[in-house]
């Protein structure tokens, strides 16, 4: 009975460690192509709004309520996404993804508060988009292609707008947060469940 009692409990441990060696390789699919729609076309109200904004201040507070706005977007249509498609937040694929995110959103965070507090609001968008592109790909590494495609986008654009004068940040940012999103997200949608 010792034996067989050793042999299950060893074939159990192998079962986990396949387990957890899938797990780490696989994709993480909960990047929501219907939310990052959303998320685009509220990009592109704010980009008409930042545009008769009257103060680069004001300019600012549209972009960043529309920042605050995308995430919690975002979130949501990932929660709803992965709870749908059956994959766990809390997989290593949705960790890695996490982390590799976060990071650039939050350096964007400080680079835009640093920015303001110095009045100085140039290189903002061509940042934004930059650093947020950056994101994508480092958090995309884990994900589905046109993810990857997307940050490379998005930081292609960034490029541009960092050189672009400065009456054509809305013009970038639409294109960038609006467009991108739009496009790529309808891509994932149809071809990643959603």
């Amino acid at each position: 009975m010792g034996l067989r009692a050793d042999m299950h409990e060893h074939a159990l441990d192998n079962l986990k460690y396949i387990r957890s060696t899938m797990e780490n390789t696989t994709a993480f699919t909960a990047v929501p192509g219907y939310g990052m729609i959303l998320v685009g076309c509220s990009a592109l109200v704010a980009a008409w709004l930042g545009n008769g904004a009257k103060s680069r201040e004001a300019w600012l507070a549209i972009w960043t309520a529309e920042g605050m706005a995308a995430i919690l977007l975002g979130f949501i249509a990932l929660i709803w996404k992965a709870n749908h498609s059956g994959v766990s937040l809390l997989s290593s694929p949705a960790r890695r993804f996490g982390l590799g995110f976060a990071p650039p959103l939050l350096a964007g965070a400080i680079f835009t508060a640093s920015a303001a507090r110095a009045n100085h609001y140039g290189e903002v968008a061509g940042l934004w988009l930059l650093l947020y592109g950056s994101g994508v790909i480092t958090g995309g590494i884990s994900s589905v292609r046109p993810v990857l495609l997307m940050g490379m986008a998005f930081m292609a654009l960034g490029a541009v707008a960092l050189f672009t004068p400065g009456e054509f940040n809305d013009i970038c940012l639409a294109v960038g947060f609006g467009g991108l999103h739009i496009v790529f997200g309808i891509w994932i949608a149809r071809n990643h469940g959603g």
